[in-house]
């Protein structure tokens, strides 16, 4: 039985090479990647729609290639891709919210992508800069150390190396 295209692109991805071979695959990978981004974003509020095979062409990308960027917007779409059924002959639909692709952006940190001047006619610097800090304030790691003189968090009113901090 054949590999689907999902299983192809996977066994790229996650092929063994050294690091230069990696580099420059991933390197080429988010060159193509950012182009991409570059063309949706300028279109957005166009409908990006056709066989996969003619949006791979379109995006200047192989079918399994486009499968891995796809694979990078699948969760940012309105309506998900069932990405181990689609084969190049399979019609697709990329109806994208821009908001959850921005975030999803910043969640990869692809600064290469969620920087582009491009978002600018979608989501107002204001806007964005208001996401980021919400979204760095939810990922900032919070320690649940206790200082020695702050009040035990027992509730006793003492200061912690006086009560539980013994």
């Amino acid at each position: 039985m054949q590999m689907s295209l999902y299983e192809q692109w996977k066994e790229l991805a996650e092929k063994e090479r050294n690091e230069k071979e990696y580099n420059e695959f991933w390197n080429s990978y988010i060159l193509k990647e950012k182009s991409n981004y570059e063309y949706i974003l300028k279109h957005h509020d166009d409908t990006i729609s056709g066989k996969l095979s003619e949006l791979s062409e379109m995006f200047n990308m192989e079918n399994t290639y486009f499968l891995g960027f796809l694979d990078g917007i699948n969760d940012s779409l309105v309506e998900k891709l069932n990405l181990d059924e689609l084969t190049e002959e399979s019609d697709i639909q990329l109806n994208i919210d821009f908001k959850t692709l921005y975030c999803n952006m910043l969640d990869a940190k692809a600064h290469w992508l969620y920087s582009l001047p491009m978002w600018d006619d979608i989501i107002p610097e204001d806007e964005r800069e208001v996401i980021k800090k919400d979204f760095n304030r939810s990922n900032m790691a919070i320690s649940n150390k206790v200082a020695r003189n702050s009040a035990c968090p027992c509730g006793s009113g003492k200061k912690y190396k006086k009560c539980c901090g013994i």
